[in-house]
């Protein structure tokens, strides 16, 4: 650190109070107790690790059990004491609670982590394979003693009632003394005078930090793949053989320098920090009051909504109310009108006893006006109408089309348009796009991926393709954040955007993101395990899409016999599929550690040869044919070679020399210079073999940049080939495998 950031440092101590936030425990929300390291760096108390792998293995037993009792995890585990602790994380009998060797029920080892909600597999030993943050121990102990307004700590050695104050800590007595008790217990020309003293504390962390796995080995290196602190064991054959590590003197004085620049970053910055505190200040008022207006506008829309409505409803109300009232005085009358004919009952006794009558003249006299009643009274019998219709078909509403408008009606405003993510598209056999939506956007209901060819871009156009070029082809109605386009031309470029839709209103388009797919159809195999596979230094994994190469003990005894002049050859490891005609490509990642890893394709009757004949006997310097990193390819061949391989490692890429019959992309790249022949490693690289026209090309697979070709003899059966030395790894790229999308 840098006298200028000591000072600006100094001049901006932060108070030990104001770091609280720091020092809770995401799980129990109170001040950590014994803090371990999870893998991802988060640190949670040995408590809550420990009851959420009981949790876990309570669920493995009953999903459906009653849950535990709320509550924080501290008030139902029991705090063992610090010796406890020690003996319990080194025997390893917290490693997963509730477990017993010999148990049908699998080990439960895995945890969520409550700071980035990721998985974490403790593995075999669960707990004990975890560090104990002794410094943020150290820092929780300053907090408190800062907390209690300097209660002093005690002499432990003085007897009350005279029990003196402490003014040191021994870290190796475990003990706190007051300065009489200190001399007394550690007199001049003893061992005990070379003990290691601090001021007064309460927490004796151990004077050197030791390995989990390998209990009695002291940390010494740290590795930069796991992001922990190892032994020398862990990197000569245990679980980290492979990885990438520095020593500790080394990662401690990078990371304290860049944890120093950081710190004297945001110091210097403090200016800025306030005022854009005082921005977001004045955003998070002018918000609440913009928030306050826009629900205030909203009131009222709706309250004219409502007035609306219930003006209509109350004037349908009104008008069914009339035409009710209407018919029933109408029913009514009928039914008097009806009651009065029974009422006239005595008309038919009257009519009875005037056909009792005999004399004609007297008879006609009478009963012509008596005809007549009776037969008004016959016809309305024989006719009977209701007066009104019961029915009120009339007044019933179809508001299906208001509903659909209500529902339609966006309160949202147009969507933000989504951004195509190019750390996670893809281009291989299929095209995989994938999105990412604003962190505050509001629920969308599809979106819709567009790609169109670009003109102008392939190396080989495809005839009868042309009117294509430049016309967008949509994929509606896709849910999620990722579809798949299939059906894509090799060797060309293509252009893509997407849009969201929310209540029938779409975004803009997203910025447009080219991709260019591979310069041939994608050869689809895996590694094989039976043809010249060295299980000894290779390991493939399950799905034989990955090998990798590890420099174990048979890696050190063959390195004896190099003091006589001979060579430690590669492992050479090829697909399980032959190539004899047309064009294809395949695409692979070299992980940035390898040492040294040799690429490429070779013919059947080559890879017979390298399989059968012990090249750790003979230099293979003499051998240009042999296909090895020993300095073959610096001598330009003009003969066509059953094989070719390039060298890639320690994250380089080698370009072999150019020949009559090779070329490289990149004009500056002289074959008279050695510096310019080496590149960095792409990512990705890709190779594609054209068997008919024998030859072969060399990818960068993100760009599609060929970085290098050869003529190659096809006479045979060729296969994609790889060699490794030393520490490395290669993986397949993986098939983009998803229900075809419908144009």
């Amino acid at each position: 650190m840098t006298a200028e950031m000591r000072r600006s440092s100094g001049a901006f101590s932060v108070p030990i109070k104001n770091i609280e936030r720091e020092l809770i425990c995401p799980i129990c929300k109170e001040l950590f107790t014994h803090p371990l390291i999870l893998p991802c760096q988060h640190s949670v108390c040995h408590k809550c690790v420990k009851e959420l792998l009981m949790l876990n293995y309570e669920d493995s037993f009953d999903a459906g059990s009653e849950s535990s009792v709320p509550g924080s995890p501290r008030s139902r585990v029991p705090s063992p004491s610090m010796e406890r602790l020690d003996r319990l994380v080194r025997s390893g009998s917290i490693s997963s609670p509730g477990w017993r060797r010999g148990s049908v029920t699998p080990r439960v080892t895995a945890i969520p982590c409550p700071g980035c909600q990721h998985d974490i597999d403790l593995g075999e030993r669960g707990i004990s394979m975890l560090f104990r943050n002794f410094t943020l121990e150290s820092i929780v102990e300053r907090y408190r003693q800062a907390a209690r307004a300097a209660v002093a700590i005690m002499c432990n050695v003085c007897k009350p009632p005279n029990q003196q104050e402490a003014t040191k800590s021994c870290m190796d007595c475990k003990a706190s003394y007051c300065n009489e008790c200190f001399k007394l217990h550690h007199p001049w020309g003893t061992p005990k005078a070379q003990h290691e003293y601090v001021g007064p504390t309460t927490n004796f962390r151990p004077k050197v930090l030791m390995c989990p796995e390998h209990e009695m080995e002291k940390v010494n290196m740290y590795c930069e793949v796991c992001r922990r602190p190892v032994c020398h064991l862990c990197k000569l054959g245990g679980s980290h053989a492979n990885h990438k590590v520095t020593s500790m003197s080394s990662a401690y004085k990078i990371l304290k320098e860049k944890l120093a620049k950081s710190i004297h970053y945001l110091i210097s910055k403090e200016d800025q920090v306030r005022t854009q505190i005082t921005e977001l200040d004045r955003l998070i008022s002018q918000t609440e009051e913009n928030g306050q207006l826009a629900e205030r506008e909203a009131n009222e829309h709706f309250e004219r909504l409502f007035e609306t409505l219930q003006e209509r409803k109350s004037e349908m109300l009104r008008s069914i109310e009339q035409s009710r009232n209407r018919r029933i005085d109408q029913l009514k009358g009928q039914v008097e009108e009806y009651q009065g004919m029974l009422e006239n009952s005595g008309l038919v006794g009257y009519a009875q006893e005037v056909l009792k009558e005999t004399d004609q003249s007297c008879f006609v006299q009478t009963a012509k006006q008596l005809h007549v009643r009776i037969q008004k009274a016959t016809e309305s019998l024989k006719t009977f109408h209701p007066s009104a219709d019961p029915c009120f078909d009339e007044f019933v509403l179809d508001t299906s089309k208001e509903e659909t408008l209500l529902k339609e009606m966006c309160f949202g405003g147009v969507p933000d348009p989504p951004l195509i993510d190019w750390s996670h598209s893809r281009v291989y056999n299929e095209a995989s796009i994938c999105w990412r939506l604003s962190e505050d956007h509001l629920p969308t209901d599809h979106h819709v991926l567009e790609y169109r060819k670009l003109g102008g871009q392939s190396q080989s156009p495809s005839p009868g393709n042309g009117e294509d070029n430049g016309v967008w082809r949509a994929a509606d109605r896709v849910y999620g954040s990722s579809a798949v386009v299939h059906d894509l031309e090799p060797d060309s470029r293509y252009a893509f955007r997407v849009r969201s839709c929310r209540n029938s209103m779409f975004s803009p388009y997203s910025p447009e993101v080219s991709f260019h797919t591979p310069p041939a159809p994608v050869f689809n195999f895996l590694f094989s395990d039976k043809c010249g596979f060295s299980t000894e230094r290779l390991i493939l994994n399950n799905r034989r899409d990955a090998v990798e190469s590890v420099a174990g003990m048979a890696f050190l005894l063959s390195a004896e016999r190099v003091q006589s002049g001979s060579y430690i050859g590669l492992d050479y490891i090829i697909g399980d599929t032959g190539i004899s005609q047309g064009r294809h490509y395949w695409a692979f990642k070299v992980e940035p550690y390898s040492y040294m890893i040799k690429v490429g394709v070779a013919s059947d009757t080559k890879l017979a040869e390298w399989f059968h004949n012990p090249r750790d006997t003979s230099s293979p310097r003499y051998d240009h044919d042999s296909g090895h990193d020993s300095g073959s390819e610096d001598a330009c061949y003009e003969l066509s070679q059953p094989f070719t391989l390039i060298t890639l490692g320690m994250g380089k890429l080698f370009i072999p020399k150019a020949s009559s019959s090779s070329s490289v992309s990149n004009a500056n790249l002289s074959s008279g210079d050695p510096g310019n022949r080496v590149l960095p490693m792409p990512q990705r690289l890709g190779v594609c073999l054209d068997y008919d026209a024998h030859r072969v090309y060399f990818y960068d697979a993100d760009t599609m940049r060929c970085l290098f070709e050869r003529q190659v003899d096809c006479s045979g059966t060729m296969f994609p080939a790889f060699g490794l030395m030393g520490s490395g790894k290669v993986q397949l790229e993986e098939f983009i495998t998803a229900k075809k999308l419908t144009f």
